[in-house]
């Protein structure tokens, strides 16, 4: 009786694999899309310059579905078979850490692969009497609550960045919020704030024309979109404000369909002309495996849930 069970289970076993292994092995039959956010901005950039990438390796027609802020929602209620997949950046981690959304940024999504990074730069008004980031620093320390900062948009990338630069050096500087980035550097040039941690692609016009200062870009390492400019981290340890965008598919999609996704996407990313296609437009290549992937995703999680909740900050 024994030994038959353990037939019959074994014949259960195989009978519910059998689906995912066909779906893995027609993959893909039909057109693919990738649900990404409002045109025009970063994460739809980069979704149509990945779609050709994914095509010409799959075979198949792979189009750009524009669904705005609830592209996350669309993919996380999609059928896990590779057939919907999300371009989105760090805001689909980031901003559940302010309020309720319709999806887990961890259950609900199979990381594919970085496909970029964008580093925040740290970059001051040109009258501010500093050169570095460690001047800059001593002053800030010097004139307490007396150096203001522009946020952007409470809970995004340029507001926690300078949250953390706050937090990992006890300064005392002051926060005024935008409507945006790009409000805030306007602000900056105009004499308003002092300083500013805007991402490189939009800052790098203003830095070439004098208009703003760099001081530090926020990647761990130095970077291709500012040769020459050291990192924050040299002077502030571990300090990393980065903004990646990467593509998904709905959790539960099989691994062999990962792992093909990931490898045509990583092969097209690292062509040369890719390259430089995204360094104009003030990106970094990323790549990767899906496991890196999925480790940024829960690193920038604990990273930010404690900022958020030690220095209490709240998104307008």
């Amino acid at each position: 009786m024994r030994r038959k069970s353990l037939a019959w289970l074994g014949s259960l076993m195989s009978l519910l694999c059998v689906p995912l292994a066909g779906i893995a092995q027609e993959y893909p039959g039909k057109l693919v899309r990738i649900v990404t956010l409002a045109p025009g901005g970063g994460s739809d950039v980069v979704a149509r310059l990945v779609a050709p990438m994914l095509s010409e390796g799959l075979g198949q027609q792979v189009i750009v579905e524009n669904r705005g802020s609830i592209a996350g929602e669309i993919v996380a209620k999609a059928p896990a078979d590779g057939y919907t997949l999300l371009v989105e950046g760090s805001p689909l981690w980031i901003l559940p850490l302010f309020r309720s959304v319709p999806w887990d940024a961890v259950k609900d999504f199979a990381p594919i692969a970085l496909a970029v990074s964008t580093p925040s730069v740290l970059v001051v008004h040109p009258s501010l009497p500093v050169k570095s980031v460690r001047e800059l620093i001593a002053l800030a320390k010097a004139k307490p609550g007396q150096l203001n900062y522009a946020a952007g948009t409470l809970g995004a990338n340029p507001h926690l960045a300078a949250e953390l630069f706050k937090s990992l050096l006890d300064l005392k500087i002051v926060q005024v919020a935008y409507k945006g980035t790009g409000p805030g550097v306007i602000g900056l040039m105009g004499g308003e704030v002092e300083l500013m941690f805007p991402n490189a692609g939009s800052a790098i016009p203003y830095i070439k024309s004098g208009r703003l200062r760099v001081l530090g870009v926020a990647s761990l390492q130095p970077s291709a979109l500012l040769p020459g400019v050291p990192t924050v981290a040299a002077t502030v340890p571990g300090f990393e404000s980065i903004s990646p965008q990467g593509l998904l598919a709905p959790a539960s999609t099989p691994a062999a369909i990962i792992n093909r996704l990931n490898r045509d996407m990583v092969r097209g990313l690292n062509r040369p002309e890719v390259k430089e296609r995204f360094l104009n437009i003030g990106a970094e290549v990323a790549g990767g495996t899906p496991e890196e992937f999925s480790a940024k995703i829960k690193s920038d999680i604990a990273k930010f849930t404690r900022l958020v909740k030690e220095s209490r900050i709240k998104q307008n």
